[in-house]
């Protein structure tokens, strides 16, 4: 009898404990969202305990937000559930004519896959696909084949001034670096212009550099743009660079977006040939595969890994291709995105909610035509952790203070290497949503959407972080 009573004493003293806890975490919560921030902004908050299977709080959860790169969750879980992790994207090297000794008497085509992720590394095998032939001449063109996507070259949506930002990529089904280019100016001699060099160096853009070398007791005051205005890959380069001065491009504006992106890979394939003495006499263009063409190579990348840097480093190139990758799921080339936000919507019912509560515009987040809600994205996020794909999906989203966009938050603290999570920035808009390990071991999936503010954001991500914190020390 009294082991019995010892029992029901434990038992009433942990719901208590339970309780007494919850109620700590919803008082902090409701000092959050009554900050005088808040007074001119907007906060929405979802939290659900998964192991538990409850709610543990809400406000403003059916409020319609801009999710900027939070949009992301929902492609790349579309992706996963759609596609599988197993996906290809392939981008494949052919060849027609006839190729006898150390000539190829034909055209060689470079069909894109949609693939985000090509880099020169990629391209370089693609040149060691012909020279293990021995090729050492090509008498006609090489082209590219871009028929597996329309015409269409950036996001619906996409604000015009995002120009020449690399965060806003053209669009193209062959993509190399990420479609950027990046640029570093170094002083010379003082009263002549500075020393331009890029990343990759290529003859693909124009350079007018108008910049002057000053005094290193001089501000500097440089300059570098792309001339977007008048739809071409001219690199501007104006104002002062200070003697010894290396303008770096881990500085963003240094990194700029290029039009035609298609044209800039095979522009980069020609050239690489060249430094493999393998020389084309023919012209770069734009050509559809003709039938009875002979394969010689491809580079595949499969969606999992596509989803590291789609999520983990907020890549919209990589959120747009697999959009249009998930088009091809239910129609013919050429992909269109507006199929591709279909199967997003057909994902959305899934979920148990209705798709057309809101509005979806583009893949990554871009667009400001794009209102969800944390309660979407919470019922999200409990789907995922039920599907069978959840781990590729947990994976492929940045750790506090360990990777990603979130590398250097929530550093020191029972955050740190826990949650799991995907940020998302635009200009007045913060957003972070994902899952988080409380003290007691369950597992707790949030959704923190912030906007209409005029302060930096890191003012609102400030925010979100403490609510991480509070939810790492639940108990």
């Amino acid at each position: 009898m009294i082991y019995k009573s010892i029992l029901i004493l434990i038992f009433f003293s942990f719901n208590f404990l339970a309780q007494s806890g919850l109620n700590k975490l919803k008082n902090d919560l409701n000092k959050i969202v009554n900050d005088k921030f808040f007074e001119q902004s907007q906060i929405a908050i979802e939290i659900f305990d998964l192991t538990e299977g409850k709610s543990l709080f809400s406000h403003n959860n059916k409020l319609l937000l801009h999710p900027a790169s939070n949009m992301k969750l929902l492609t790349s879980a579309a992706g996963l559930v759609f596609l599988g992790p197993e996906y290809e994207f392939t981008t494949t090297l052919y060849y027609n004519g006839v190729a006898e000794g150390v000539t190829l008497y034909g055209d060689l085509y470079i069909v894109g896959g949609l693939d985000p992720d090509l880099t020169l590394n990629d391209l370089d095998s693609l040149v060691q696909a012909l020279k293990s032939l021995e090729i050492r001449f090509i008498t006609e063109n090489i082209y590219a084949d871009i028929s597996i996507k329309d015409s269409i070259y950036w996001g619906r949506g996409w604000m015009w001034d995002d120009n020449p930002d690399p965060g806003a990529p053209m669009l193209s089904a062959l993509n190399i670096n990420n479609n950027a280019i990046e640029v570093f100016v170094t002083g010379n001699k003082v009263g002549l212009p500075g020393i331009v060099s890029l990343k990759p160096e290529t003859q693909f853009v124009k350079i007018e550099n108008h910049s002057v070398t000053v005094p290193s007791t001089v501000p500097g005051n440089l300059n570098i743009t792309r001339d977007w205005l008048n739809g071409k890959n001219t690199l501007f380069i104006e104002g002062q660079v200070r003697l010894g001065e290396v303008i770096d491009t881990s500085a963003h504006s240094n990194k700029l977006n290029l039009l035609k992106p298609e044209k800039y890979f095979l522009t980069l394939f020609k050239e690489h040939l060249e430094k493999e003495k393998i020389y084309s006499y023919g012209e770069l263009d734009i050509k559809t595969l003709p039938s009875g063409s002979i394969y010689l190579a491809e580079i595949n990348r499969s969606l999992a890994k596509v989803l590291i840097n789609l999520n983990k480093e907020s890549d919209n190139l990589s959120a747009e291709m697999l959009l249009y990758a998930l088009a091809l799921k239910d129609s013919a080339a050429p992909a269109v995105a507006k199929n591709g936000i279909g199967i997003i919507k057909s994902l959305i019912d899934s979920v148990g909610l209705d798709p057309n509560d809101y509005s979806l515009a583009d893949g990554s987040g871009v667009s400001r035509y794009n209102l969800v809600s944390t309660e979407l994205l919470i019922e999200l996020l409990k789907y995922m952790y039920k599907h069978s794909e959840f781990y590729p999906y947990y994976n492929s989203l940045s750790i506090a203070g360990v990777d990603g966009t979130l590398k250097k938050r929530m550093k020191n603290t029972n955050a740190e290497n826990n949650v799991h999570a995907k940020t998302g920035t635009l200009a007045g808009v913060s957003s972070l949503s994902g899952y988080v390990s409380a003290k007691n071991g369950n597992l707790i999936t949030f959704a923190l959407m912030i906007q209409n503010f005029v302060e930096k954001n890191s003012v609102a991500r400030r925010f979100q972080d403490k609510i991480c914190k509070l939810l790492a020390n639940f108990h």
